[in-house]
């Protein structure tokens, strides 16, 4: 396959891939407090679902992908089993139904994320320069599921879960075009460390990769305040078109995705990461200064929402390059999954429960000017936690050595 098909088939694949999550993942918390009636710490909870099918996904990938299957193979039957239990979660009304098979629909997409990206950087000629460019469409596939599930009117409706259901069967079906990827670890005397991806583990002995996993855990905390609670936050100020709207931070991933390559060449992995978490910071308190703000309340909001390309993009994107250079051929499938495992399980689950509580304490006796929480002080606790985590950041990462800045 040429590098050229390659590309386009990897930027298919991310449209599709992100075009399924989109489809229902800030939509969601809206769903659940107004159609379904939950708490705001089941909110949080159903959220963390997210970070429990993470914290599987790399026993599940690590004892039968690594070992038995090829990539491909894996990425179209979690495609394609995980479509059809998004398509009976909406049967699911109650938390108690609902949020166990929320669980196990996440256990079989986030698995998804850490082979996807292994899969491309395992084949990209240049992974560098090509990944963020292949990873840009998947800001284009979020950006399509908000629009349709908004033109849906889907918003605070279970037709969420039937489009995204839909999509992971077209997105399974699809992995089947993708080059042939073997397993890493068949044939010879392979320990159940290794088979689990706990061999990824050797990089923490590295003093500067220690401290950017811990960044990376501490940083997902404040992080997922905006995933929960955005879409509640303007569901209460009655934003029309929500979804459309919202669907503005991918645009700036687009844009952001473009600079990533002229960034690190640039600047380096420490002065592009930094800017990443500084940008999780600006973006809360323009959220917290945004309550009550009166004719300038949309342009705060805005703001917050379009830096989500450097939010995202800086801190993440170039994240998982990072690791892909600290790691050697035989480990990289498991430090992408260990990787996945802090940002999107340990860091997320942490991160939406906190999130979850607090929504749940800053509930207001009487609505103020229609808001029914404390929106001021519940966005600047993510705030001065992202704040906190750019110091350990600053004070402990070094960039890898021949690439000081």
């Amino acid at each position: 396959m040429s590098q050229s098909t390659l590309k386009i088939r990897l930027a298919v694949f991310m449209f599709l891939q992100y075009f399924i999550w989109g489809s229902w993942y800030v939509s969601m918390g809206a769903y659940l407090a107004n159609t379904l009636k939950f708490e705001g710490a089941q909110i949080g909870l159903a959220y963390g679902a997210f970070a429990i099918g993470a914290m599987i996904s790399p026993f599940l990938v690590g004892l039968i992908a690594d070992r038995y299957f090829s990539s491909e193979k894996l990425l179209a039957f979690f495609g394609i089993t995980g479509g059809a239990v998004l398509c009976v979660l909406p049967q699911m009304t109650s938390f108690s139904q609902f949020y166990p098979m929320l669980i196990l629909y996440c256990a079989l997409y986030v698995p998804t994320l850490a082979l996807g990206n292994s899969l491309s950087l395992h084949h990209l000629a240049d992974a560098k320069a090509d990944f963020p460019r292949v990873k840009m469409l998947s800001a284009v596939g979020w950006i399509a599921g908000l629009v349709a599930l908004n033109a849906l009117n889907g918003a605070e409706s279970p037709i969420q879960f039937y489009l995204a259901g839909g999509a992971s069967i077209v997105f399974g079906l699809f992995s089947l075009m993708l080059p042939h990827t073997p397993p890493q670890k068949t044939g010879g005397e392979v320990s159940i460390g290794e088979i689990l991806g706990f061999d990824a583990l050797k990089l923490l002995k590295r003093p500067s990769y220690a401290a950017f996993i811990l960044c990376m855990f501490l940083i997902c905390i404040p992080l997922y305040f905006y995933f929960v609670n955005l879409g509640i936050y303007l569901t209460e100020l009655k934003w029309e078109n929500m979804l459309v709207k919202t669907s503005f931070a991918q645009v700036s991933d687009v844009i952001f995705f473009l600079l990533l390559p002229f960034f690190l060449k640039r600047f380096g992995y420490k002065t592009t990461i930094f800017m990443g978490i500084a940008c999780w910071v600006a973006r809360y308190f323009l959220l917290s200064e945004s309550v009550g703000a009166g004719t300038a309340q949309t342009a705060l909001i805005f703001g917050a929402i379009l830096l989500h390309g450097a939010c995202y993009d800086f801190l993440f994107i170039a994240g998982q390059l990072y690791v892909d250079e600290e790691a050697n051929e035989r480990i990289r499938g498991a430090a992408q999954g260990f990787i996945a495992f802090v940002l999107w399980g340990v860091g997320a689950f942490v991160g939406t429960l906190l999130a979850g509580k607090v929504l749940a304490q800053h509930v207001l006796e009487t609505p103020v000017n229609g808001l029914s929480h404390d929106w001021e002080a519940i966005w600047r606790w993510p705030a001065y936690g992202a704040a906190g985590v750019l110091v350990v950041f600053l004070l402990f990462f070094r960039n890898p050595k021949g690439k000081e800045q």
